[in-house]
């Protein structure tokens, strides 16, 4: 992805280099710009190169919304602020303006606030995590970013924007009123987007979904038998994530159903754990307590403060809280999110468990180490037949 005199376009480039396989023999990488113009020939840079297998990863790049007057300025994606780009940002801005309210938005307003910059997210939605997340999550980042001196503004969109004096001026609509906001830079930070335009894949007769995904089976095939697709460029097929361990694990399997012949392989989404990197980190795994009752479970879903595990009184921040969403009927758990120290690390357990579909009865039996964050799972299990403010240390 670039942006050329204000706009934004996708460029793939491939030249060719040779290297040596693991499997044997060599393989080539071509650099250029690449498209189907059938469905067993794609032409770089006007040279046409035939196939018998094809796998398509052109990944995701920064959604861009349609805002009045964004392409007469310089804005910010999180792309843009790698090191291997041509608009790197290399000096601090004293403020910032941030359109979107997700993960992109809450790991790089929270990392420039605590650099010194003045940050501001405007969010279209009633909170922050407003999509995909359970709602006490985006509340609860609400109020830890309110206590830094994050503003957020909730129920607001970004209608035109225009360059002046001090940067950019943004002019927003917050419920029935409107406001001007100034900042010196401007970061669009309102999700991805598969990058599946430009490719050619209606000449392959590949299909894409409404979002402009590529449609896979579980085996990562596409509905064109001999070309398949992983990554980010298939969005949330098959239950799959934008995320690169999930993307490196799709590749292995497409890969391998591509060549090496005999038993297909599947991909499983039904366990990715996802991290957002703010402080204290926000971790997710499985289902939310709206997509549980969708699904039809009857669920057992209780949300409570860090303040009930010890280890989080030990180490003075009680910020955050645990979700664990289980089916009243079976028990098992079926989803778990948590606002916390140490959460990126802790919901692995989480996942594991879930992986094999274990019931509360099972966090509660695992002996845990006292006092770690942890415990906080233990005793998310035990709530459901005990008050956890009522149990001494280690209590079962």
């Amino acid at each position: 992805q670039r942006q050329m005199g204000g706009k934004d376009e996708l460029v793939l480039d491939y030249r060719e280099k040779k290297y040596d396989s693991l499997l044997g023999g060599q393989f080539a990488v071509r650099e250029g710009n690449a498209r189907f113009i059938d469905p067993k020939t794609v032409e770089i840079d006007g040279q046409p190169v035939r196939g018998e297998r094809f796998l398509v990863a052109t990944g995701s790049r920064p959604h861009i919304p349609d805002i009045d007057g964004l392409e007469t300025v310089t804005y910010l994606t999180s792309d843009l602020l790698a090191r291997d780009e041509g608009q790197e940002l290399t000096d601090q801005p004293a403020s910032l303006l941030i359109v979107g309210g997700g993960y992109i938005a809450l790991e790089l307003g929270q990392m420039f606030a605590r650099f010194g910059t003045e940050v501001t997210l405007v969010e279209r939605s009633r909170q922050l995590l407003a999509h995909g997340y359970e709602p006490e999550l985006g509340r609860t980042m609400g109020q830890i970013f309110a206590e830094e001196g994050i503003v957020v503004l909730p129920n607001a969109a970004v209608q035109r924007v225009r360059a002046d004096a001090q940067g950019i001026a943004a002019e927003v609509t917050i419920g029935s009123g409107r406001r001007t906001l100034h900042a010196e830079r401007i970061l669009v930070a309102t999700g991805r987007r598969p990058n599946t335009d430009g490719i050619g894949l209606e000449a392959a007769g590949v299909a894409v979904n409404a979002r402009n995904e590529i449609a896979v089976d579980a085996e990562l095939r596409t509905k064109v038998p001999h070309i398949f697709a992983a990554g980010d460029v298939i969005g949330g097929e098959q239950s799959s994530q934008m995320a690169t361990p999930v993307g490196a694990r799709q590749g292995g399997i497409a890969a391998h159903n591509a060549l090496a012949g005999g038993h297909p392989r599947s991909f499983d989404g039904r366990v990715i754990p996802r991290v957002i990197f703010t402080d204290p980190p926000v971790a997710v795994v499985g289902m939310t307590e709206t997509e549980a009752v969708a699904a039809g479970h009857h669920c057992w879903c209780r949300p409570l403060p860090m303040s009930v595990v010890p280890r989080a009184n030990a180490i003075r921040d009680t910020r955050g809280i645990i979700k664990m969403v289980a089916d009243a009927d079976t028990s098992e758990v079926l989803g778990v999110a948590m606002i916390g120290a140490n959460a990126s690390e802790v919901i692995h357990e989480a996942a594991m468990a879930m992986r094999f579909r274990a019931k509360l009865a099972d966090f509660v039996d695992l002996l845990h180490v006292y006092p770690t964050m942890a415990e906080v799972l233990k005793i998310a299990a035990i709530s459901r037949t005990k008050d956890p403010a009522k149990l001494s240390c280690c209590a079962e």
